[in-house]
């Protein structure tokens, strides 16, 4: 009988969409999964009392440093091998010049710099090896936006990139491997009706590169089939 622990993730946004159907492969491939929501109930909750104890929900608000501090006093003891943060919202597709203040400073707080905060927090529930993991998107890299439109959301996307490379200059020593991901165009409330992809399609390829980059120190950029995503 093996003797191996179980591989432990924490999924940072899981209620539905992405972040749900990860937490979802992940307990199927026999990790044990701590996964965040703003409310109860919801596919969430049912699929963790389907689990059997090896999906565990937890209440966060990620915007918000007081719930942070709260779950990072919950957890506290816990080792994970991941700590996955994916939240994103989009406010639609206007021009950054009629795009309001108070909008802009809502999708950056939620965008950019709240996942920071969250992995700060968080990162030192991580075990040596283990990995910080980011929900990014090919829409915040420079040099492919080539087409107009969704101009906050890619500028949302890029700081988030640009204060992850901040956060990995930062904890260069830490031994964590340390991703930006491109889970590719999927039909959820982000990504509309008619994306080409769907959640359960792309996330078993996510793990996939989450599972071969264990142990890999530095950070990367990387879409869905593990290949470099240019920043």
């Amino acid at each position: 009988m093996s003797t191996t622990p179980h591989r432990q993730a924490l999924i940072i946004g899981a209620s539905r969409g992405l972040g749900l159907v990860l937490a979802d492969e992940l307990a199927r491939r026999g990790w044990r999964v701590i996964a965040t929501t703003r409310r109860t109930g919801g596919e969430l909750q049912a699929g963790a009392a389907a689990r059997n104890g090896q999906l565990r929900v937890e209440s966060l608000e990620m915007t918000s440093p007081e719930q942070l501090a709260a779950l990072r006093g919950r957890l506290e003891g816990c080792r994970l091998d991941l700590l996955f943060v994916n939240a994103a919202i989009d406010r639609g597709d206007l021009p950054i010049s009629e795009v309001p203040a108070e909008m802009f400073t809502e999708v950056m707080i939620t965008n950019a710099l709240s996942p920071l905060r969250a992995l700060e927090a968080l990162r030192g529930l991580v075990a040596p090896g283990g990995t910080v993991a980011v929900m990014s998107s090919e829409q915040g890299s420079i040099s492919r936006n080539t087409e107009g439109g969704y101009e906050l959301y890619k500028a949302s996307k890029a700081a988030l990139n640009q204060l992850m490379r901040s956060y990995a200059t930062r904890h260069a020593d830490d031994g964590h491997a340390k991703l930006l991901i491109d889970p590719g165009h999927n039909r959820t409330r982000l990504g509309g009706p008619d994306a080409p992809l769907a959640p359960e399609e792309s996330i078993p390829a996510v793990v996939d590169v989450l599972e071969a980059q264990a142990g890999s120190p530095g950070l990367q950029f990387l879409d869905r089939h593990g290949e470099t995503v240019p920043w």
